[in-house]
C-alpha cells in the first residue's frame, strides 16, 4: 500500500511504538493518507548510544525500498539515518527532532530539549548545528530513563514536567520532548511548564501532511 504515510519507530519497544501511534491519531484528517506506524524488524531496545545510532541506518534504507508510502517519518528524536533513508527514496523523508525544532522556532526565541539519555545531547547538537539552530537552544536536561519508563503513563511524568520546569527557569520559552517515548506526556508536562510543549512525532507528521498535498 502506497498511499500512506510509514511512521517508522527503529526500536523494537512495543510500548514506544503504540504511545506514537496513540499520539498521531489525533492527526488523521480527511483525504490525507493513513498514519502506519511500525517498528523496525531487528532494532535495538532504544537509541541510545552512537553505535545503536548508526546501526539502524541501513536496516531502515531496506525498510523504505521495500515499503511504498507517500512519505516516512523516523519516529526517533535523534533522527537516526536521515540522510542516508533520502538518497533511497524520492518521497520526503522527516525526522521528527528538526520538525519539532522548526515548530519550537515557529512559537519561540529560545528553546529546550528533555533529552532521553545524555548521550542524546550530541547527536542533538549535531542536527541543531546543521539547522544553523543551535544559538536558539537555553539548554537540555536528560532524564536517564529506560524506555519502559517512559513509555509508562504515570513512571515518569514527575521527572518530566520536573525537567520542564528547570528548562523554563533557564530561558527556555518553548519545550521539545526529546524521545518518542515521552509522547503520552505532552499535555500534562505542558500544563506543569506553562509554555508549549512539542511532541516531535507530532510535528513531523503536520510537515507531512502538507507535503503529500492533503493540507
Amino acid at each position: 500500500m502506497s498511499r500512506r504515510i510509514l511512521v517508522i519507530n527503529p526500536n523494537t519497544s512495543a510500548s514506544c511504538t503504540r504511545g506514537i501511534a496513540d499520539s498521531l491519531r489525533p492527526f488523521a484528517m480527511p483525504g490525507a493518507p493513513p498514519f502506519e506506524v511500525v517498528s523496525l524488524p531487528g532494532g535495538p531496545p532504544a537509541i541510545m548510544s552512537w553505535r545503536d545510532w548508526y546501526s539502524v541506518a541501513e536496516p531502515l534504507c531496506r525498510l523504505v525500498e521495500a515499503e511504498a508510502a507517500e512519505a516516512y517519518i523516523i519516529a526517533c528524536v535523534s533522527d537516526p539515518g536521515l540522510e542516508a533513508v533520502r538518497t533511497v527514496t524520492p518521497k520526503p523523508v522527516f525526522g521528527p527532532f528538526r520538525s519539532a525544532v522548526a515548530a519550537a522556532l515557529a512559537r519561540a526565541e529560545r528553546f529546550g530539549v528533555i533529552a532521553f539519555v545524555d548521550a542524546s545531547k550530541a547527536r542533538q547538537r549535531r542536527a541543531l548545528q546543521a539547522m544553523g539552530a543551535e544559538a536558539r537552544l537555553a539548554a537540555t536536561v536528560a532524564l536517564n530513563l529506560p524506555m519502559e519508563t517512559l513509555t509508562d503513563p504515570l513512571a515518569a511524568r514527575g521527572a518530566l514536567c520536573g525537567a520542564a520546569r528547570q528548562l523554563v527557569a533557564d530561558g527556555a520559552e518553548a519545550v521539545v520532548l526529546g524521545c518518542a517515548g515521552m509522547a503520552g506526556h505532552r499535555a500534562a508536562v505542558e500544563d506543569a511548564a506553562g509554555v508549549p510543549v512539542i511532541e516531535p512525532c507530532q510535528a513531523a507528521a503536520v510537515q507531512a501532511i502538507l507535503a503529500t498535498g492533503a493540507g
